[in-house]
């Protein structure tokens, strides 16, 4: 198996456990589907891959709706996708994802939890190098061969196809999340989750208790509302 593979599995249990939360930052990723592409799911493919994770995430259908309708309110503040980067203790490089209605507010916030854990804020490009830009789909498995799956997609991008529990999974480069989106919905495969990821080029391996510095940086930056992802170089224990 491949780096995604290995990423997927070091990640799986550490996903959002409040399910309020992952929520609000599909919320989030509504508004700014709508507010880039409009409300039609079927004209607007960003809005379209928003709404499957929201299936994925058991979101009811009225949350989606309601989310859909308040992000075509003129009034409703656009969020805008910042990158931070910046090291955590032990040399960890830490890449933050956030979506931001008041990118003032939020700098603060993630200056201020990498000088209460010891760490380091970094310059823009400082880190971002050292992680590759993927995107994923999920589909299910059933009557279909991830081997055969993945000679089949590399001509439209896919780099790294397995099977998990939850089905079978499709890694690829950012710029090629269009064109396999295209193809799946072209081949009349449903689509049970799409998303993007940063998947470390390299890890380091350190001591427990380091690893518990780490976390607490983590673990701080996971909790501000303002924060949709945080990845690092640590090798997962």
């Amino acid at each position: 198996m491949g780096r995604a593979f290995e990423f997927r599995k070091g990640r799986k249990m550490k996903r959002w456990s409040a399910m309020a939360k992952a929520f609000t930052r599909i919320g989030k990723d509504i508004v700014m589907a709508v507010k880039e592409g409009g409300p039609n799911p079927d004209a607007n493919s960003r809005l379209r891959a928003v709404i499957q994770n929201s299936k994925a995430a058991n979101m009811p259908k009225e949350n989606v709706e309601r989310a859909i309708k308040k992000a075509t309110d003129k009034d409703t503040a656009n969020y805008k996708e910042v990158l931070f980067e910046g090291y955590a203790p032990h040399g960890i490089a830490i890449l933050v994802e956030t979506a931001t209605d008041n990118n003032n507010r939020t700098v603060a916030n993630v200056r201020s939890y990498f000088n209460k854990c010891n760490g380091t804020m970094g310059t823009q490009g400082s880190v971002e190098f050292m992680f590759d830009h993927t995107c994923n789909f999920r589909i299910p498995a059933e009557g279909l061969d991830a081997e055969e799956l993945e000679l089949e997609f590399i001509d439209f991008g896919a780099e790294e196809v397995f099977e998990d529990e939850d089905g079978i999974l499709i890694y690829a480069p950012f710029a090629s999340f269009g064109t396999i989106q295209k193809e799946l919905e072209n081949r009349n495969l449903e689509i049970l989750s799409s998303g993007f990821e940063r998947i470390p080029q390299i890890t380091k391996a350190i001591s427990e208790a380091e690893m518990a510095d780490v976390e607490k940086l983590i673990e701080k930056l996971e909790d501000d509302d303002d924060v949709m992802n945080v990845y690092h170089t640590m090798e997962e224990a």
